[in-house]
């Protein structure tokens, strides 16, 4: 009778040491599962976000809008020994309807990034035609910083100057 009795407390010891390893094990799957898990699902959000920015991205595909703004641009350049005065009618291109709607409620916003622009062109830039498509270039790319930084997105595509007199 003893003799069954430390057979059955080894075996039961035995027994213990064999439980606690399932649980051990089972434990180390659960978590690993776990981690995989979270590891996969944040890998398909990403995706998910990479798909959003791809239909972003479209806009070459969507219709061309052009949004006047409301006053031309009247600003005094240098060069020439005098100042002179300019004026730019200017729109913007923008493409698709919600770009057009982000365009109208960021309008103060462009017309700062404009002016800015505008007041840093000089006569000689603005007298001949390439020095006025650098100035319209240098326009867009800062509408663009500037749109970027309030919604996420470079809204405008380009800007186009619709009426210019320099005096």
């Amino acid at each position: 009778m003893a003799d069954e009795d430390i057979e059955a407390g080894g075996g039961g010891g035995g027994g213990k040491k064999k439980l606690i390893i399932i649980i051990v094990a089972a434990v180390l799957l659960l978590g690993g599962g776990a981690g995989a898990f979270f590891f996969l699902m944040g890998g398909d959000s990403g995706q998910g976000d990479d798909i959003v920015i791809e239909e972003e991205q479209e806009p070459v595909n969507l219709q061309a809008i052009y949004v006047t703004l409301p006053q031309p641009f009247v600003f005094n350049v240098t060069g020439d020994m005098q100042q002179r005065l300019v004026q730019v009618k200017v729109q913007l291109m923008v493409r698709g309807d919600r770009n057009e709607k982000l365009a109208k409620q960021n309008l103060p916003l462009v017309e700062h990034s404009l002016l800015t622009t505008f007041g840093a062109a000089t006569v000689e830039q603005l007298r001949t035609p390439q020095g006025q498509m650098e100035v319209r270039k240098q326009a867009a790319d800062t509408v663009q910083a500037a749109m970027e930084k309030v919604t996420g997105k470079t809204v405008v595509e380009r800007v186009l100057f619709t009426g210019f007199v320099m005096q």
